[in-house]
């Protein structure tokens, strides 16, 4: 009797399941989907590495935007330019521009208060404002030119060492962008050589592995934050947002300077590595 009731109650789920989710494809319009999608799971199981090659096989088949199903999430996958182009202009990008709420970033991202987190709204614009006018602009990415310049020599004394070996360019390029990114927010280098602090240099790399463990995150970036705040004469970013925070202290309080801090080096690392490594194979 009782695996009857299991049986039951799982031909239930299952039938209630399709009810639910055929009813909104219909009512949305939902773009083509692969079929045998599992409850809760969704196509978990069809997305396999390498992505890029199994979104190109879908788009052959359902053409170029179609939908899979991440768990409990619809994702919209577009490979098509014009497609894409058009999701960017006019009304079309303010209505796609928040970000799902993961609850991760409720912990790790300061409460959804980074500018690769925050909804769409004031505080969002005015962050970006911050990073483009302020963080971003080019005078101040001209004074960072000779960090950019050192870190392109370490490299390249780097790859001399082992030019008869096979090298794997992929962490190559993203320690590249990561001290170059660390250095300008903070002026400290994190990888390879003439590190200042090897135990911090551990603790920090927690920023590429995992993003999950908000409290020992926001522990290295207020000690960073305590370190410029500290050094009055220094040229960092995070010198900058501090000057702006004497101007303004009900704004750049802590944690939004905190939350610039961490967009930069998380987001700004992954895609200029993988930018990097790109172009290189471009000449393969």
């Amino acid at each position: 009797m009782f695996y009857y009731v299991i049986i039951l109650s799982l031909a239930l789920f299952l039938v209630a399941y399709k009810l639910i989710f055929s009813s909104k494809k219909q009512r949305f319009n939902l773009p083509p989907s692969p079929p045998y999608a599992l409850p809760i799971l969704g196509h978990h199981l069809l997305i396999k590495p390498p992505v890029h090659r199994l979104f190109h096989r879908l788009s052959k088949t359902y053409g170029p935007i179609f939908s899979l199903r991440v768990g409990y999430r619809r994702t919209v996958v577009i490979s098509s330019s014009s497609l894409a182009s058009e999701c960017f202009t006019g009304q079309n990008d303010v209505l796609i521009s928040n970000r799902p709420c993961f609850l991760t970033a409720k912990y790790v991202a300061y409460n959804y208060t980074t500018v690769g987190t925050a909804p769409y709204g004031d505080h969002w614009r005015n962050l970006r404002r911050v990073c483009s006018l302020e963080i971003l602009s080019s005078n101040r990415l001209t004074n960072f030119l000779h960090i950019r310049k050192d870190e392109i020599r370490r490299m390249l004394t780097r790859l001399s060492r082992e030019v008869d070996k096979e090298i794997e360019l992929e962490p190559l390029l993203s320690d590249l962008t990561f001290n170059n990114i660390v250095r300008m927010v903070t002026g400290k280098r994190y990888y390879g050589d003439q590190v200042h602090n090897e135990e911090e240099a551990n603790l920090f790399k927690k920023l590429k592995k995992v993003r999950a463990v908000g409290e020992a995150m926001d522990e290295i970036l207020q000690r960073l934050l305590d370190e410029c705040r500290r050094d009055k004469d220094g040229n960092t970013m995070v010198n900058h947002l501090l000057s702006l925070q004497q101007q303004e202290p009900e704004y750049y309080t802590d944690v939004t300077i905190k939350g610039l801090m961490l967009g930069m080096m998380i987001a700004g690392t992954d895609t200029s590595a993988v930018t990097l490594e790109w172009a290189m194979a471009c000449f393969c």
